[in-house]
């Protein structure tokens, strides 16, 4: 979550920041979630730093469903450990499991469970599909990756499905806008649903390191060493997400339609479509007071009042101990910054 320093930090990561509503990201995530699947099937894959402060903040979700990774090595190795997971605890020989993030924005959690539902149908109906969640685009975004959908797949259901013709990567703008002029490209919200063995057999084609990885961890869970054959395991594992690893590489590929408003939090800029302005546009939350002040995000609390004069088009973020300045198209540049003070030992405790 470097896109939303100060706020976020090491100790402090974005799954744990309430940036909309008074519910952290986390929370909302699950909360969510109950409306597919009951606590006992939900299952958390952190830093091993944040289980401790998740446990406390989930207690519906039992203790031992919230697992820490002994190193961040993206998506792919968690899922492949989630994959473990779900294989040991389930009663089914075959269950059907799904991948969410849990930085998205949902709020209509009817059309979301509906989605969702019949997704896992159709994954434990034809156990050879992977199902991924497409979003309509709404703008030529350059940050998002891209599935290209071809026809439509009759379906007893109501939610609409399109065969996947393949993942893109984050095009370039001119690119973007080829694609939402097309009409037939969605953009990849990360959320998948598959049955256990369909990811297995794709992880034993496309990456048999995960595959083996999935299964020392799913013995360690009845033997009763996972934590050990977790931290081994992990470091035989290559950093790398599961789109390079498996989903650009499949061929068996369905689109689900996303029916429900969506947006994912990726910097300090995505408030503008969850909060609604005040005065001039600007978004705030916390204490203000300004002259003059237009388009702007101010990021505070209570105890702090931030005043401004004669600013426009600016992102200010207040904390305890740091301020952020900087102008709104320069968001994204903000993983810059927090490398740069890395690479400085003074700057340690700011990060």
């Amino acid at each position: 979550g470097e896109r939303f320093w100060p706020q976020s930090r090491i100790s402090n990561p974005k799954p744990l920041l309430r940036l909309v509503g008074d519910l952290t990201l986390i929370e909302q995530t699950v909360e969510r979630l109950k409306s597919v699947a009951v606590p006992e099937n939900i299952i958390i894959i952190t830093n091993r730093d944040y289980v401790p402060p998740m446990r406390s903040l989930l207690p519906d979700i039992p203790p031992e469903n919230i697992i820490g990774e002994p190193a961040g090595k993206d998506t792919a190795p968690c899922i492949a450990m989630a994959t473990a997971v779900v294989s040991a605890k389930s009663a089914s020989k075959n269950p059907v499991m799904g991948i969410f993030p849990a930085d998205h924005l949902i709020k209509d959690v009817e059309a979301f469970a509906k989605v969702i539902n019949d997704s896992a149908d159709l994954a434990e109906e034809d156990e050879g599909k992977i199902v991924t969640i497409g979003i309509n685009p709404t703008y030529p975004s350059n940050g998002y990756g891209y599935i290209h959908c071809g026809s439509r797949l009759t379906s007893n259901s109501d939610t609409l499905f399109y065969r996947g013709l393949g993942f893109k990567e984050k095009p370039d703008p001119e690119t973007a806008r080829k694609f939402l002029a097309d009409g037939s490209y969605k953009w990849n919200a990360g959320m998948f649903i598959w049955s256990v063995s369909t990811i297995m057999d794709a992880f034993r084609k496309f990456a048999p390191d995960l595959e083996a990885a999935a299964g020392a961890i799913k013995k360690s869970l009845k033997t009763g060493n996972f934590i050990e054959t977790v931290e081994k395991e992990y470091s035989k594992l290559d950093r790398i997400s599961i789109d390079y690893a498996v989903m650009e590489k499949i061929t068996d590929l369905v689109v689900a339609e996303c029916s429900f408003p969506w947006d994912d939090v990726g910097s300090w800029t995505a408030l503008r479509n969850q909060i609604r302005p005040s005065e001039n546009n600007n978004i705030v939350r916390g204490l203000h007071s300004g002259l003059n002040t237009n388009d702007c995000i101010i990021v505070g609390d209570n105890n702090h009042l931030i005043g401004t004069i004669d600013v426009d088009d600016m992102i200010i973020v207040h904390t305890e101990d740091v301020t952020l300045v900087c102008k709104t198209h320069s968001a994204q540049r903000l993983k810059e910054l927090v490398k740069q003070m890395s690479a400085d030992p003074k700057f340690s405790r700011y990060l």
